[in-house]
């Protein structure tokens, strides 16, 4: 997805590509898609997953656990496979952009570390894990659905890097990748849920927003060169001052979004209200820290104040669906 890492590499002596084992190539390449980001995602799947659970109401913890562990274990193993293929995606497509970019050149694809030709087999074996692991909710749980769609997942999911060329919406297209991530891991679990349920949309609709909001503050750091090579993001298109007035906008809906997430599912109680009480603390915190310190609060502003939003909606919403 977004080439998000706010510096550059910094190994002084790399290995030469030919002395890598294809474990060694492995482990390159998810150095360097960040692996730790995955944090933005994972725990709407996750929550996803948990408002889609088969309940026993007859029990103190209504989750029937025997049915839903191993549902849960297939998610984020399929969660690991869908990231690694959009963010290689990313640095595929993108690697002459960022060989151009003194930010982003040392990137493993764009510093020429590793080929196309590791790229394509990383990504055909990526490609193939979610693939099979979607099969494997057909096999154990008899719901297709996952593997029927997963194919145009991969698509939807890989398709962003893309958007960069044509439209400063990108941010948006951003946010709907990672927005898929409740709605698919709520289909894995219980596919004839999703109809009759507002939440699971919501949640999806607050995902939108708040990803494309911070992806709005990660493209400020390359407002000059988007610029000068014609690339579009709204940092590039209406400049740094309107761009942050957009992306407290965008934050502004995402917690908009969380509440009437809140409002229209009975199962979410006043933790979760405390949760999204604290997330907006911490975007409001996050757009103080963007205005006092420009640029050089990015890094604080993208990776770290983002992460505490999604692992303390994430649990805040767990919790209130587990008690």
């Amino acid at each position: 997805m977004k080439n998000h890492d706010a510096t550059p590499s910094t190994s002084i002596h790399p290995p030469e590509p030919e002395h890598l084992s294809a474990l060694g190539r492995f482990s390159l390449a998810l150095g360097d898609i960040k692996l730790a980001h995955s944090v933005f995602a994972l725990p709407f799947a996750i929550l996803g997953a948990f408002l889609a659970a088969p309940r026993q109401n007859d029990l103190p913890f209504p989750i029937d656990w025997i049915d839903f562990l191993p549902q849960l274990v297939l998610i984020v193993i399929c969660m690991f496979f869908a990231r690694t293929w959009a963010m290689l995606v990313n640095r595929i497509v993108d690697r002459k952009i960022d060989a151009a970019n003194e930010r982003t050149a040392r990137r493993v694809f764009a510093s020429g570390l590793l080929s196309i030709r590791d790229g394509s087999a990383l990504l055909g074996g990526s490609a193939l894990g979610f693939i099979v692991t979607c099969a494997f909710f057909g096999f154990l749980f008899t719901n297709w659905w996952p593997a029927i769609l997963s194919i145009p997942v991969l698509i939807w999911i890989g398709f962003y890097s893309l958007t960069k060329r044509f439209t400063w919406l990108c941010h948006i297209f951003l946010g709907g990748a990672l927005a898929a991530s409740p709605i698919a891991a709520a289909i894995a679990v219980d596919p004839e849920l999703l109809p009759n349920t507002q939440t699971i949309w919501w949640i999806a609709a607050m995902v939108v927003c708040w990803v494309a909001g911070f992806d709005v503050i990660y493209a400020m750091q390359d407002i000059e060169y988007d610029q000068r090579v014609g690339l579009n993001s709204i940092p590039a298109r209406f400049g740094y001052k309107t761009a942050a007035w957009l992306s407290r906008g965008l934050h502004l809906m995402a917690i908009v979004a969380l509440v009437l997430a809140w409002n229209h599912n009975d199962r979410l109680g006043a933790l979760f209200g405390i949760g999204i009480t604290l997330i907006g603390l911490v975007l409001v915190l996050e757009h103080v820290v963007l205005h006092r310190r420009g640029r050089a609060g990015i890094p604080m502003a993208f990776f770290t104040l983002n992460g505490v939003v999604s692992v303390v909606l994430g649990i805040a919403g767990c919790v209130d669906l587990v008690i």
